[in-house]
């Protein structure tokens, strides 16, 4: 009969082999910033040579942090929260925690179930993305108690704390760059809006630019896609192929600018002189297809890393008040746009 605890390795022999005490291996893994970097460096030699295994279960049962933060994002498909995720995940773990991640798919009943599973496994702290969330997700945190903190969407009036940035003046910039070259025939290629704030709130920006500008919206040139290259080829191919062809495209994030990009050269569309294209994040990548994608650039990797930090120190009670930080965000010129001079 197969034995789990045959040959298993405790922390007494972790500490017998770091040649240090018991309290300092467990002072080393629960408040790592409290232990000279030498002995932490011995002691992870030690857990290392001996395969140690920490007994989060019974840790938890003592009242012991899990040391896990769980993370809850849209999706993980594409690399729009990738650059969040990676800084958000570097700085949890330079505060000793790791992270558990899971998507909901822009689900919000979906992501409420994700929560519940989480604090069933004593996963406490919960980094979520933007504002959009259920009533019962927001009462979920507010009874439990939980370290919790929004991410990527700035609100002065958010329910919780929340770090991220403006995503109406992302949408206000792109089209104030359009209207400004002199473009007035523009199709919008937007993600659903539904559950979504931060795509809600672009949209928002760029229809005041435009009904300031005196532009009509032409419903025929106002498509939306999922997070997807090809769903996004596929609906720009509807904006390009249209009676009223669009001299630009705005675009809800890069992934959907993409896809333009790919629609416009199978109509062998020549970009930006017969189409120019903003799209907005400036994730990985966009500066190095040619021409370089034009957007908005949201500084995720600030966004991650102060989120990380907020939440770590919430944890650890070095930090008890709610923070609300917006970050700074620029519109980023390169090459897919153009002056443009035609006749509306």
């Amino acid at each position: 009969m197969y034995d789990s605890n045959k040959n298993k390795v405790d922390i007494f022999a972790v500490a017998k082999r770091a040649n240090v005490s018991i309290s300092t291996v467990s002072r080393s893994f629960n408040h790592p910033e409290l232990v000279n970097p030498a002995t932490r460096k011995k002691i992870e030699r030690a857990v290392r040579k001996l395969g140690y295994i920490r007994n989060r279960a019974a840790q938890t049962m003592h009242g012991i942090r899990s040391g896990t933060i769980g993370l809850v994002v849209p999706t993980i498909d594409h690399a729009i929260f990738a650059e969040v995720v990676q800084a958000f995940s570097d700085s949890v773990d330079a505060h000793g925690f790791t992270i558990m991640i899971a998507s909901h798919g822009y689900d919000l009943e979906r992501e409420y179930a994700v929560l519940r599973k989480f604090l069933e496994h004593r996963v406490d702290p919960l980094p979520l993305i933007g504002e959009d969330h259920s009533q019962e997700t927001y009462e979920l945190i507010e009874r439990q108690n939980i370290p919790a903190v929004t991410m990527w969407n700035y609100s002065e009036t958010s329910r919780l704390s929340c770090i991220g940035a403006d995503n109406k003046m992302a949408g206000v910039l792109a089209a104030q760059h359009l209207v400004g070259l002199g473009h007035r025939d523009i199709g919008l290629l937007f993600p659903p809006t539904k559950d979504n704030d931060r795509a809600r709130d672009r949209r928002s920006g760029v229809q005041k630019i435009l009904l300031n500008a005196g532009i009509n919206i032409n419903p025929d040139l106002d498509v939306e896609s999922t997070y997807s290259i090809a769903d996004a080829k596929s609906a720009a191919l509807h904006l390009l192929r249209s009676p009223h062809r669009p001299s630009g495209i705005l675009c809800g994030n890069d992934v959907l600018a993409m896809g333009v990009l790919y629609a416009a050269r199978s109509c062998n569309l020549d970009i930006p002189q017969d189409l120019s294209v903003v799209g907005i994040g400036d994730f990985k990548g966009s500066s190095e297809v040619e021409p370089g994608l034009t957007t908005v650039r949201l500084p995720a990797r600030e966004i991650g890393r102060l989120a990380g930090n907020h939440l770590s120190q919430s944890i650890t009670g070095d930090l008890t008040n709610e923070q609300r930080v917006g970050c700074d965000i620029a519109l980023i010129e390169r090459g897919t746009c153009k002056p443009h001079f035609g006749v509306s």
